[in-house]
């Protein structure tokens, strides 16, 4: 049995959001399977096992181990902890003799925890390692991409995942300062990019970059395509549903154009001979959900949040 002490840090872990709207887009039947690939603290997964019967069934992936400390603290014979990369949904759930589900939920997020932990090296509040690594036994972090990369993939890397303005100067002079000493920490790359980051516009640069970082570590946009992919074989007919919340556009666009056209581009592909438009998925709105604004109120980190939600096309 976890103590008290664990306990109280998985309620602190994080706060699940769009809670409610998670589980009303999710559609839940009493007897279901249903699959949170983004455990993290649990909030998500104990609120979908309050909703479902004896006879349901539910898989949570997730590679840190922090999460996973914290799924030990679940003990339900109706849930199973998967501990793997969520790109890998398809093969580990067929491992457990799982070839359809009747719901997926996808919480793409970085867990309060994993910001507020500074050896994590995720937030630009602390100094910290180097390391923004979801899964801690990856070869590659962001130490490795700071201080070895070479300058031509520095340069795409902030420019495509952090839509940094002043990509190629900023890639130059990571090259320049690294050759002196190595940059360990968070703080002494913070020190460096105060030197390009535009006047009154610090912080929002800093997270930029930390973004750019954190997605080339952990190959985030390759992993929602894969992911993604893979749903509609999932997925067991139209009353099953796929609910995915995003944080920023780079993920939000890969979603809403894999809903809206079976692709990544969000061009609708049609048959050559009768021109119907082929596609596996469609969106239950047009428009995201948002948070409301007592969340906002309550909660910063929802602001930039979008709950998209999509079945199979009938």
């Amino acid at each position: 049995m976890p103590n008290l002490a664990h306990k109280n840090k998985l309620r602190m872990y994080h706060e699940s959001i769009m809670l409610q709207e998670c589980l009303d887009g999710l559609n839940i039947r009493p007897d279901g399977i249903y699959v949170d690939v983004t455990f993290g603290g649990g909030g998500h997964s104990k609120a979908i096992l309050e909703k479902l019967g004896e006879n349901g069934r539910l898989y949570a992936f997730d590679q840190d181990p922090d999460a996973k400390r914290n799924a030990e603290a679940i003990d339900d014979k109706r849930f199973t902890f998967i501990e793997t990369n969520f790109r890998n949904i398809k093969k580990f759930l067929r491992l457990y003799g799982v070839k359809k589900v009747d719901g997926i939920l996808a919480d793409l997020g970085i867990s309060s925890h994993q910001i507020d932990e500074p050896t994590r090296g995720f937030s630009t509040r602390f100094d910290g390692e180097l390391d923004m690594r979801m899964n801690q036994k990856a070869e590659v972090s962001a130490y490795t991409i700071i201080n070895n990369y070479p300058e031509d993939k520095l340069h795409r890397i902030l420019g495509m995942y952090g839509e940094v303005k002043n990509a190629k100067t900023l890639a130059a002079g990571i090259v320049s300062a690294r050759l002196n000493s190595p940059i360990n920490t968070t703080g002494e790359f913070k020190e460096l990019l105060e030197k390009y980051a535009p006047k009154f516009k610090e912080f929002r640069y800093f997270a930029q970059v930390f973004q750019a970082i954190r997605i080339e570590v952990n190959e985030e946009l390759t992993v929602i395509q894969e992911f993604l992919e893979q749903v509609p074989d999932l997925l067991k007919d139209t009353r099953s549903r796929l609910c995915v919340m995003t944080f920023h556009s780079l993920e939000d666009r890969l979603v809403k154009n894999y809903i809206k056209a079976g692709n990544f581009t969000g061009v609708l592909e049609k048959d050559i001979v009768y021109g119907n438009v082929s596609k596996p998925l469609d969106g239950i709105s047009r428009k995201p959900i948002e948070a409301s604004a007592e969340e906002l109120a309550r909660n910063n980190r929802s602001r930039s949040a979008k709950l998209r939600i999509a079945t199979l096309s009938s």
